[in-house]
C-alpha cells in the first residue's frame, strides 16, 4: 500500500490531496525518517508517525 493511501485508510486525512500536502510538508515519518514521497510503498512492519499518531503497517 502507498503512504498516501495508508493515511486515508486509517482516517487520518479526509482525501488524497490532504495526504499529499502533509507528506510534501515533511509531517510524516516512516521508520523514523521524514518521508516526502506520497507514493512510497509501505512494507509489513513499517512504522508511520503522523501528527503524534504512531501506526504499524501490517
Amino acid at each position: 500500500m502507498k503512504l498516501d493511501q495508508f493515511l486515508k485508510w486509517k482516517n487520518l486525512v479526509s482525501s488524497g490531496g490532504e495526504a499529499k500536502i502533509f507528506i510534501k510538508s515533511g509531517s510524516v515519518k516512516v521508520n523514523g525518517v521524514i518521508e516526502t514521497r506520497r507514493g512510497r510503498k509501505l512494507n509489513q512492519g513499517d512504522k508511520v508517525i503522523f501528527l503524534k499518531n504512531e501506526l504499524i503497517f501490517e
